[in-house]
């Protein structure tokens, strides 16, 4: 069978309403048999988070991964599509109806609604005001799960000190303070440290740390390790503190490796090796798309690495992956490069459940915010999806993509009308497709997200849900931080007694307080 037979053979079979009845009663089987939840105490924890991946880059990435695979695209499962529950969460920011990525990581990290552009600090501190931090910071999961005696990770496409990762581990009132090299100097004279230091001090054990932003751990004008010659990948640190170094000599005795390329990665003995400082770029890693596959580590080797680390724990562990560039490409209008990024998280989530158990590890898959992203144009079945729509626009005459955005830097005009794509190569990796509302940067979008779930507990994410929320279902279900009650009965966690008071009753006590 080549590839071609195999598609004219579906075809066939879709005419017949009995592979559409066989196929529906199978799946009903299937979710009869998974009617009965998980209780299980969650031994580890793992959260992927697709930075930007709202619903419509859930959709296409799907289509994606089945043409990349020679099949017509819709009918194939994404790993995530496997997870039986899925939930929507709700994005905004408590001063944002549109968030950003900074205020939504200190919900589904931390638990607690906050401003934008803020990590690790609830909704009284202010943007870029140093003396709002103190007394309002507020912890994570990965903290909560460290002080249980889990191993604990973190694994990103960006800057290990970007607005994702670092609500794990920092409390910083501006997502941009990534080294003192980008502080002003007030902060600094009021006492505010940098993400990175927060990095290496706050949790000072975290036991793998992976993604780019070497620069922000070396001091100014230190020359980059792959790209000695090129100034704008130098440190950037005004404290002359090396950072990896002072990583490197703390973990001498502690079995800890660095480690800068995806050669020194996978020649790292997981069960050897406690602790892993894995800095693959200065700033963030490449796309997908653009990686050299001999040097660059992809997501799914590195988190294949992480867990081999972790799991040794016999008390188990928490893992936060981010497939961050995501939001990069749509921000960029280079919906390509998005949905490849999305793609290969989801090989990393397969990847991940290989490696563990539903048996004893909840994981659970999400977005931060979606984007202005859609595509639609009345496609044919198994249209590529970087196509075209198959008529042109009734008013211009003009043919378009299925793909467009809402705003970004794919509005162009030529002689005053918008540019006929036939003439350009929209199949390119970095073509930025058409947008209504030019801007240089495209926006997120403001729709809820959603969240799938699978292992222990997983069954309490459903419904349409605070993104906040999500912490609080996973600490649950492993032990750690609040609700412990439930599980000291033994191995199995059930309800909690109190029922809890409904969100009318806790805003109507709010109002009389107040």
């Amino acid at each position: 069978f080549n590839m071609q037979n195999v598609l004219l053979c579906l075809a066939e079979q879709e005419k017949d309403p009995v592979f559409w009845n066989s196929w529906a009663q199978r799946t009903l089987k299937n979710a009869m048999n998974t009617q009965e939840p998980n209780k299980n105490v969650a031994k580890n924890l793992i959260l992927f988070l697709g930075d930007g991946m709202g619903v419509p880059t859930v959709t296409a990435a799907r289509i994606l991964k089945g043409q990349l695979s020679g099949q017509y695209g819709e009918e194939v499962q994404l790993e995530m599509d496997k997870f039986p529950y899925v939930s929507l969460s709700k994005t905004y920011n408590t001063n944002a109806q549109v968030p950003d990525s900074a205020g939504t990581a200190t919900a589904y990290l931390c638990g607690v609604k906050a401003n934008e552009g803020t990590v690790g600090v609830s909704a009284a501190a202010v943007r870029g005001q140093c003396n709002t931090t103190q007394g309002n910071e507020v912890t994570s999961i990965l903290k909560w799960a460290k002080d249980a005696g889990k191993s604990v990770g973190i694994v990103t496409t960006t800057r290990v000190n970007h607005a994702t990762p670092s609500a794990a581990y920092a409390h910083c009132v501006d997502r941009d303070w990534y080294s003192d090299g980008e502080m002003p100097a007030e902060a600094l004279q009021d006492g505010c440290k940098d993400i990175a230091r927060q990095l290496m001090e706050n949790i000072p054990d975290i036991n793998v740390i992976m993604g780019g932003g070497r620069k922000y751990m070396l001091p100014k004008n230190t020359s980059d390790v792959e790209y000695p010659e090129e100034k704008k990948h130098s440190g950037t640190r005004k404290d002359g503190r090396n950072l990896i170094q002072e990583w490197i000599d703390r973990r001498k005795d502690k079995k800890g490796y660095y480690v800068w390329n995806k050669q020194e990665l996978l020649s790292v003995n997981p069960s050897t090796a406690d602790y892993l400082l894995g800095l693959f770029e200065p700033g963030d890693l490449t796309y997908d798309l653009d990686r050299d596959r001999s040097t660059d580590p992809s997501l799914t080797e590195m988190v294949e690495v992480a867990i081999k680390i972790l799991r040794k724990n016999p008390e188990g562990f928490y893992l936060l992956v981010e497939g961050g560039r995501i939001d990069h490409g749509h921000h960029e209008g280079k919906a390509k490069q998005a949905l490849h990024e999305a793609v290969e998280m989801d090989r990393a989530i397969g990847r991940a459940g290989l490696l563990t158990s539903a048996h004893d590890t909840l994981t659970v898959v999400t977005a931060d915010h979606s984007h202005v992203f859609n595509f639609g144009g009345y496609t044919m079945r198994g249209n590529s999806i970087f196509g075209l729509a198959p008529m042109v626009s009734d008013v211009d005459q003009k043919p378009f993509t299925s793909i467009l955005y809402g705003n970004g830097p794919g509005f162009k005009l030529v002689n005053g009308s918008r540019v006929n794509v036939s003439t350009v190569d929209y199949q390119q990796n970095d073509y930025q497709a058409q947008a209504a509302v030019p801007l240089r940067m495209e926006t997120h979008g403001g729709e809820d997200v959603a969240v799938f779930a699978k292992g222990p507990m997983a069954h309490l994410l459903h419904g349409v849900q605070e993104q906040n929320y999500i912490p609080h279902v996973m600490a649950y279900a492993a032990c750690v931080g609040q609700n412990k009650a439930h599980c000291r009965s033994g191995n199995s966690a059930t309800s909690i007694a109190i029922a809890p008071p409904s969100l009318a009753l806790i805003i109507t006590a709010t109002w009389l307080l107040c």
